[in-house]
């Protein structure tokens, strides 16, 4: 079963740090596979696509990091997930790992009644096509992921007006509240998240076969 550790509330470069010391130690083989939980206050993280100087300008905290993906907003009411997995017995399927977490947080929303999906060229989960409730940034190191998903729960979205998110200059961002019509709590939402996880957990170990030459 896949081990979950749960963070609560972390300040980013810390949260940073402490994964650092998780990639390191299941790349040791000290650790199994591993989901950690977390949520951070107010900082805007940009990966390695970079930033068009928006989120440097918004007046908000900002972190440059090693991830996939451009800027993003991570604050209190979003639910952070880090895998750390080893993906050298699934075949270093990176792209179908990214699918696996998109999946899992589909699944993770549906009992609220909100419909998400996969939009052909955008990284994430969007609603209607055309809203992103969740954002997904993954870094490999020696074939052990790192990084990961960030799923809006019930935040202010306002912030994310303040800079281009995902590099969008239109407002893209939606939350689980505002879709469900109701509020929700991330303690509502953690034993969604980790039982979607935990599947796809039960497949690390099934190999995938070799793309054909």
């Amino acid at each position: 079963m896949l081990p979950v550790v749960d963070w609560g509330l972390r300040d980013y470069r810390d949260s940073l740090s402490a994964m650092h010391g998780l990639v390191a130690d299941r790349r040791a083989g000290r650790i199994p596979d591993t989901l950690v939980l977390v949520e951070h206050p107010p900082v805007v993280t940009i990966g390695v696509e970079g930033d068009d100087g928006a989120a440097r300008a918004s007046g908000l905290p900002v972190v440059q990091v090693e991830r996939g993906g451009r800027a993003t907003y991570h604050a209190p009411g979003q639910l952070v997930g880090y895998p750390i997995v080893d993906l050298e017995p699934r075949g270093r399927d990176v792209r179908r790992f990214v699918t696996e977490v998109e999946a899992a947080l589909v699944e993770s929303i549906a009992p609220f009644g909100v419909v998400g999906g996969h939009v052909p060229g955008r990284r994430g989960v969007w609603v209607g096509g055309a809203r992103k409730i969740a954002s997904i940034g993954i870094a490999v190191e020696g074939w052990v992921t790192y990084h990961g998903f960030a799923l809006n729960v019930d935040l202010d979205l306002a912030p994310f007006d303040r800079f281009h998110p995902c590099g969008f200059e239109e407002p893209v961002m939606t939350s689980l509240a505002r879709e469900a019509g109701r509020p929700v709590s991330v303690a509502e939402v953690k034993p969604l998240v980790v039982r979607a996880f935990r599947e796809i957990g039960g497949r690390a170990h099934r190999p995938v076969p070799a793309p054909a030459v």
